[in-house]
């Protein structure tokens, strides 16, 4: 049996016809290129090029010339950055929904744990003045002393009434 067949190794890799790359840092790369297409600068620098490119090929001596009046290579060059930026901030926008769907799913569960939190509290809150409403307070105490005392006082006062002799 030859090492190939074995099912509990995993395969050798042969020659690909795709190229190998790291997902993560093309992405990386792709947002920060995003970014920066996104900026005033990266207007600033391109509007800067485009002049520099027209006006050299205007009034530059005929010989260094290389782009002539209808500027077909910056038309080409344009659409070819614009080729390139279209599916870069794509990527960029992508990977930043699927960031924001990890952190909308983070802050649901936390949500979700926060009024599972209060709705206990709330139940707390409900048993704790139950058992308060049947505690005796204070004020409660004090008004049963008094008619305890005015009901000894009552008797108290009954008894030395009495004639004597009578039960």
């Amino acid at each position: 049996m030859s090492m190939t067949d074995r099912l509990d190794q995993p395969r050798e890799l042969g020659p690909r016809l795709r190229p190998a790359y790291d997902r993560e840092a093309f992405g990386r790369l792709s947002e920060r290129i995003a970014r920066f297409l996104g900026t005033a600068r990266f207007l600033v620098y391109m509007t800067g090029f485009v002049a520099l490119w027209i006006l050299w090929n205007i009034f530059a001596p005929g010989a260094w010339r290389f782009d002539p009046y209808p500027f077909i290579f910056l038309t080409l060059m344009l659409s070819l950055q614009a080729s390139y930026a279209a599916p870069l901030i794509l990527l960029a926008q992508n990977r930043q929904d699927d960031r924001d769907r990890v952190q909308n799913e983070h802050d649901r569960r936390a949500a979700e744990r926060n009024q599972a939190d209060v709705e206990y509290l709330t139940r707390e809150i409900a048993a704790l003045r139950i058992a308060l409403g049947e505690v005796a307070t204070r004020d409660y105490i004090r008004s049963e002393l008094q008619h305890l005392q005015e009901e000894l006082r009552e008797d108290r006062d009954a008894v030395a009434f009495r004639p004597n002799g009578a039960p």
